[in-house]
């Protein structure tokens, strides 16, 4: 894997192709694996929102798929621009103006007319989060929303007969999705502590590969990596149980997800 270089004329940092400089608090690698793609790496996960705009710039809304401790699955309250505003206005409003709790980034997406529907895994629903299968933009436009708690249930039997409702729902949706982004937060690999609900337990390297690549997942990884046109990925170490502990999760994370999933050589 390389990583894109940030040290470039200021000439060059105004051109659209290094656009991406002008994030900050972003780091976008460039992925030579099993398939070519970006991946977009920042802290908060409402900055999702402007690389999304990066990743999708003069395409088609993407399915977004996302895995998560948290269905961020709450309406935003701020108005958001539509993607033809801009960069700019995305990444203003992602920082400025999206809920800090970063929970609203999806439908804000939805808004912006970047991402069509969601397939959310997750196990933890945020006060105000959308529980419905379907939810209908400022536009008008209804986006369908699938719920699972565990990536194996989509894996379950996908491509055949007697594949899962999870399992059949993305097939569908991949057939008609003219891209995917694959988002990932950090803190899905994470469990609150029994003993101390204030304290976060880290998982191991083998139940982060456990949950990412089930048995008989190969068919749904292929089907999804060859439609993902980019991946962003949340450290949110503050939900990872701080700057050192995260950083061990994401050792770990990068081992199973870029190395053994992506056959590139982590970051």
């Amino acid at each position: 894997m390389k990583i894109r270089s940030e040290f470039s004329s200021r000439s060059e940092t105004d051109s659209p192709a290094h656009a991406h400089l002008r994030l900050a608090g972003v780091t976008r690698l460039s992925v030579q694996g099993r398939s070519a793609m970006d991946v977009w790496v920042f802290d908060p996960h409402r900055l999702a929102l402007p690389c999304w705009a990066m990743a999708l710039a003069g395409k088609p809304p993407a399915l977004l798929i996302t895995l998560d401790r948290h269905f961020d699955l709450v309406a935003p309250t701020a108005e958001v621009p539509l993607a033809s505003a801009g960069l700019h206005a995305l990444d203003d409003v992602a920082r400025w103006n999206l809920d800090v709790r970063n929970v609203d980034h999806i439908l804000a997406g939805m808004d912006a007319g970047l991402i069509s529907d969601v397939l959310a895994v997750a196990r933890a629903t945020p006060r105000g989060a959308v529980t419905a299968d379907a939810w209908v933009d400022r536009r008008g436009t209804s986006h369908a929303i699938c719920r699972t708690p565990s990536w194996s249930r989509v894996a379950d039997g996908f491509g055949m007969p007697q594949a899962s409702p999870e399992a059949r729902w993305l097939w569908t949706a991949l057939e008609r999705s003219s891209g995917v982004i694959l988002d990932l937060d950090l803190d899905c690999f994470t469990t609150p502590n029994d003993v101390d609900p204030t304290d976060l337990l880290c998982w191991p390297l083998e139940q982060i590969r456990a949950f990412l690549m089930p048995e008989d997942s190969e068919p749904l990884w292929e089907a999804v990596l060859s439609k993902t046109v980019a991946v962003t990925l949340a450290r949110e170490p503050h939900h990872c149980g701080g700057l050192t502990a995260s950083a061990k999760l994401f050792e770990d994370f990068a081992q199973a997800f870029f190395v053994q999933l992506l056959r590139a050589t982590p970051p």
